[in-house]
């Protein structure tokens, strides 16, 4: 059974949902098609907002051969048939959907094809593709991104389900509750109504879509942008100290079930915004991800709770983060020098601290060019302040 969802993708720009800034009077894709003039695109933005709609629009109204392959589910010799295909008319559209998936061996084989102007490439994707394509690849197309819909579009979308399902029972105030609902997906709200219109008797009520609909909808799949938008809002409130923030995302995330990516980024918080402000903060963080994973949910949310309230409350450093970065970009930019002669392995010159007084002695252990380098700055935070006042002191008394 072909998806409602299917049937009611338009076949012209100008009928796509949404994506101003895009399609319309004096607009990149409109002048495209206009000019007759295709090149390698990435499309990218969150689910359900016309990605994979776009490109075949496109493909419609520049009449054009295509195949349409995901980077996931075909394999390579899906690719090279593509490429053979290509051949033989002497040039092909390959749209590949997830084409942040796209492995080396798939990459491999079209760039040079890509290059030449053979096949053009389409790529669709819900990640941010700065961050998850290859560079190879990047390099050679314009990234396009879409914008989330608006209920307004979401709503225009919805009236148009009465084109296939002309018996469909549905108010407007039913329509405003699913485009509130979809979050800006239009997918989700065609699949919701086509589920409830099957199930219901052909009568959309809110009602009825409560009753089948009793998780809250809301973007947070782990594979998409938007997920990743959750857990950067979740560090920078914690960051920025502001409690209820953090709980109210971590609240989201939790919802979203996707627990291990909480972890992580807990763990990422604890050593990069607190660091040296509170050091027992990535204990504690720890033990909090071990007796979640040991209760599971429900009851993972009270460790979660109490480890991620007292992190917001935390003074906060970056202080270590700030000088392993800097260490590396001395690193990276090949200004190290030779390890000064005194501290290498077998050196009889070396003076073991432990033999001094307060267990230090005045030696240089960086090297020559990067002598009196500072990595490290104390932030002013009771911690640190102690610890750096306690090794000046020192110091100072040889």
């Amino acid at each position: 059974m072909e998806l409602l969802q299917n049937k009611l993708r338009p076949d012209k720009l100008k009928d796509v949902l949404g994506q101003d800034h895009l399609i319309g009077k004096g607009k990149v894709l409109t002048n495209l098609v206009k000019e007759k003039k295709l090149f390698n695109i990435i499309f990218y933005g969150r689910s359900g907002i016309g990605k994979t709609t776009i490109a075949l629009a496109l493909m419609n109204e520049f009449n054009l051969r295509y195949r349409m392959l995901n980077a996931t589910i075909n394999s390579k010799k899906d690719f090279e048939v593509v490429i053979e295909e290509a051949k033989l008319y002497n040039g092909i559209i390959l749209i590949v959907d997830e084409i942040h998936r796209m492995n080396k061996d798939k990459q491999d084989i079209l760039l040079s094809y890509i290059e030449s102007g053979l096949i053009t490439l389409i790529g669709l994707t819900n990640s941010n593709p700065y961050h998850s394509i290859n560079q190879a690849i990047r390099s050679r197309c314009q990234l396009l991104e879409l914008h989330s819909l608006t209920e307004s579009d979401i709503e225009k979308g919805i009236k148009r389900v009465k084109e296939v399902l002309s018996d469909i029972k549905m108010d407007n105030k039913t329509i405003k509750y699913i485009a509130h609902l979809s979050d800006g997906d239009i997918r989700y709200a065609y699949n919701l109504i086509e589920f409830v219109y099957y199930g219901f008797n052909k009568e959309i009520t809110i009602e009825n879509i409560n009753e089948v609909n009793s998780k809250p909808s809301f973007f947070t799949d782990k594979n998409e942008d938007g997920h990743y938008d959750m857990l950067s809002a979740f560090q920078k409130s914690i960051r920025g100290s502001d409690v209820d923030a953090a709980l109210h995302y971590l609240a989201r995330l939790i919802v979203s079930g996707d627990y291990d990516s909480i972890y992580r980024r807990m763990i990422v918080i604890a050593y990069e915004d607190i660091g040296l402000a509170n050091p027992g903060i990535g204990p504690k963080v720890i033990a909090a991800i071990e007796a979640s994973e040991r209760v599971g949910y429900p009851e993972l949310v009270k460790p979660l709770s109490v480890v991620v309230i007292e992190m917001a409350l935390s003074p906060k450093s970056n202080s270590a983060d700030a000088s392993i970065n800097a260490a590396i970009s001395d690193i990276m930019s090949g200004n190290v020098g030779r390890i000064p002669e005194h501290i290498r392995t077998t050196s009889p010159n070396y003076k073991y601290p432990h033999n001094y007084p307060n267990y230090w002695v005045d030696q240089q252990y960086l090297p020559d060019n990067l002598k009196g380098r500072k990595y490290y700055n104390p932030r002013k935070n009771k911690f640190e302040t102690e610890m750096y006042n306690f090794n000046q002191k020192i110091k100072q008394s040889k």
